[in-house]
């Protein structure tokens, strides 16, 4: 128990520090971006700056919200609070999709109503420092994330990397209304193209959220992962009815084993924890498993009897 504590401070401390870091970076390039926009005539870059500043937006409800998906089990919640964790990346998903939409807006009004002047070439120098800086930084918040098992921090280093990917066509969008004046409505058309950049960066976030609210269970290589671990230990004659829950990243799985009608209690006991232990050891971030014994029946002893463990999709009963 000391230990897992120790973990989940450990986690939290790094979910803190790495988006902490991440928000600086954010509002400092959200400022040198509109300023360039401003200074430099281009509503690409100012676009990409608004994208910045929503970054800073799901900093703050990532570091505020650690606290609160964090916290261990209780009678109220007792498959723990990670679904507060699948709320807020829930959130940073449709924040993506709102400033999306805002820069499409924006960016079309331009184009109707032309543009009074071109960007210069030091707003393509601050587009392109973007890029470098929020790959960089995608790169080390994905790495964290994956380290501590926090899909809110991974969904903010995948917002890292939508603004590192909007800035290239902004970029781009730049450089030929640059070098080419007739092309000044180039800048606006980047800004459009950062827009459908951001709307997939807000598909990739929402749509695990969907799957795990929906109570969407593991996939079936990973059913079919769990029930030949059950099934391979020693006195286990088969292993059927696995039900599996995602919350927060961490997985909750029920699964009933077939054992030796005539073995004692203690030996079930002692192997259900076997079984347990088992799962919650493997490399598939399990974190309980509720183990149901039960006696070979006539109708599947025959399947029970070559653990059937690669066929996950069975419904077998009682």
């Amino acid at each position: 128990m000391q230990s897992e504590h120790k973990q989940n401070a450990h986690a939290i401390r790094t979910v803190r520090f790495v988006t902490v870091v991440g928000m600086v970076l954010n509002v400092a390039l959200a400022i040198a971006k509109a300023a360039g926009g401003v200074l430099f005539h281009s509503q690409a870059l100012l676009a990409d700056a608004v994208h910045s500043l929503s970054d800073l937006v799901t900093d703050l409800a990532v570091i505020f919200g650690v606290k609160y998906w964090s916290a261990p089990p209780d009678r109220q919640h007792p498959y723990g609070h990670g679904r507060i964790e699948t709320l807020v990346s829930a959130f940073i998903g449709i924040a993506l999709a709102a400033v999306a939409v805002g820069l499409a807006w924006d960016a079309v009004g331009t184009i109707r109503h032309g543009a009074e002047h071109g960007p210069a070439g030091f707003a393509f120098v601050i587009a392109v420092f973007s890029v470098v800086t929020k790959e960089v930084l995608f790169r080390w918040t994905r790495a964290k994330a994956r380290a501590v098992h926090s899909t809110a921090m991974e969904a903010n280093a995948w917002h890292h990397r939508s603004d590192a990917i909007s800035s290239i066509p902004a970029a781009l969008a730049i450089a030929l209304a640059y070098f080419f004046p007739k092309l000044s409505f180039v800048d606006p058309v980047g800004a459009i193209l950062v827009s459908f950049f951001v709307l997939y960066a807000a598909w990739t976030i929402v749509r695990p959220t969907l799957q795990e609210l929906s109570e969407t269970g593991v996939s079936r290589e990973d059913q079919a992962k769990i029930y030949r671990m059950a099934a391979s230990l020693p006195g286990i004659i088969g292993a059927h009815a696995l039900r599996t829950r995602n919350t927060g990243g961490a997985i909750w799985a029920d699964i009933h084993i077939i054992v030796d009608p005539d073995m004692t209690v203690r030996e079930g006991h002692e192997l259900s924890h076997q079984v347990r232990d088992l799962l919650v050891n493997s490399d598939l971030n399990i974190v309980d498993v509720v183990v149901h014994l039960e006696p070979p029946s006539p109708s599947r002893s025959k399947s029970a009897s070559s653990k059937n463990a690669d066929q996950p999709d069975l419904p077998f009963r009682s």
